[in-house]
């Protein structure tokens, strides 16, 4: 029985991250994102290879990489310090921002 529930909530955790990430407003966090345009463009495609496209990209997988940035999960000084002070309202805010800008189109 403890662990059907223990199955149970980690289940009911890992399908409300999406919702928390999609959660957010993102008119807010077009006015967040100024200090990303530097390194991943006005509207989220990168001026350079060197930093990577965040228009168009999942609001799970963008929350995600902010977080990890924060907590230490993911290794990049900058980034760190740019993740360590959003709140998780700023972090759900950017995710619904830069995913819902158009990403790079491949043409055929």
């Amino acid at each position: 029985m403890m662990k059907m529930r223990t199955l149970l909530l980690a289940a009911f955790v890992a399908a409300s991250v999406p919702a928390l990430a999609a959660s957010g407003d993102a008119e807010a966090g077009r006015k967040k994102s100024a200090p990303c345009a530097a390194c991943h463009g006005a509207n989220g495609v990168s001026p350079s290879a060197e930093f990577p496209n965040l228009a168009g990209q999942y609001p799970d997988y963008l929350a995600t990489a902010l977080n990890h940035y924060k907590n230490g999960k993911r290794k990049n000084p900058i980034m760190e310090a740019q993740a360590k002070p959003l709140s998780a309202k700023d972090v759900a805010d950017l995710a619904a921002y830069f995913s819902s800008l158009r990403g790079l189109q491949v043409k055929y």
